[in-house]
């Protein structure tokens, strides 16, 4: 059993803080995991692009949490959101801990935290992911082809998509993670990988640069992964006036705006720069707002 919630700190008055147990742990791809949390209330409010802190309860060292996007939400017998899932690539202390973890065992978690993924647009939809940077894109490709609603209230689409495509780019074909996840909801996945073992040799924007010189009306940008990549992709759309989102992947301590630790640089309407955080403003800001310098 899950222990009850407890509501955090007013700047984001939907999330909330329990010990949940984890119900499935599965390896995706090289030092790639997909974590299962039980957690329905979290899981009814969570949309796609939000993210999650999880630690181990009652341990020092990690003492902080770390930040996880929403990979998507599972349903119960009933189809009611029953919990989450996050997948993580073992990079550290945190995450290195967090492979040790088995089933039946309790992880913290705090959320749903920041502000999410636009609401899909009806044109053509690009997700452009780069190393980890697929995780918050299943979500917010299973409810552009109609297949899901996530949040609470249901989130109300203005209209669905005529064309998804996910531009994958990893180091080498082991590192590719969620491939049958990504197929299985209708997206039309693209890959790239930099030592040519699959798909096309070379950089996940070569393959960003072949969709949009391929014209099509009200095409939208969705990306995430590391910052040269997202700054290669942003410059493309702005090049092509395309509008482009960016789900930043800055280290963060608390998730919910207090210590202030995961600032980043963002145009105002006055065209003067200010600073917001990234975990209740963000993560997911218009790319034309941020410095990118």
């Amino acid at each position: 059993m899950s222990a009850p919630a407890i509501s955090l700190p007013g700047c984001v008055p939907t999330a909330c803080q329990q010990a949940v147990p984890i119900v499935a742990h599965d390896q995706l791809a090289k030092g790639t995991f997909r974590l299962r949390l039980a957690c329905p209330e979290i899981a009814r409010q969570a949309i796609p692009g939000q993210f999650f802190m999880i630690r181990e309860p009652n341990r020092i060292d990690p003492l902080l949490g770390r930040p996880f996007a929403l990979y998507d939400t599972y349903l119960d017998a009933q189809g009611q959101p029953a919990g989450i899932e996050v997948v993580y690539l073992v990079v550290g202390k945190m995450t290195s801990l967090m492979s040790t973890w088995r089933v039946g065992e309790l992880a913290e978690i705090w959320g749903p935290l920041g502000n999410g993924f636009p609401l899909p647009p009806a044109g053509r939809l690009l997700l452009v992911a780069g190393g980890i940077g697929q995780t918050p894109f299943l979500a917010i490709a299973r409810e552009a082809l109609g297949g899901r609603q996530y949040g609470q209230p249901l989130r109300q689409p203005a209209g669905q998509p005529q064309q998804v495509t996910l531009c994958y780019g990893v180091r080498s074909q082991e590192y590719l993670a969620g491939l049958e996840d990504f197929s299985s909801v209708g997206l039309d996945v693209q890959i790239a990988t930099d030592n040519g073992t699959r798909g096309h040799h070379g950089y996940v924007t070569d393959l960003l640069r072949a969709q949009l010189d391929t014209i099509v009306p009200d095409t939208t940008v969705y990306c995430c992964g590391p910052e040269p990549m997202m700054h290669a992709v942003a410059k493309l759309c702005a090049e092509r006036e395309v509008t482009c989102y960016l789900s930043l992947e800055t280290p963060m301590a608390c998730g919910f705006g207090a210590c202030f630790s995961c600032v980043t640089k963002v145009r105002q309407p006055d065209e003067t720069w200010d600073y917001r955080r990234v975990c209740v403003e963000g993560p997911i800001f218009k790319a034309t707002d941020l410095y990118l310098g």
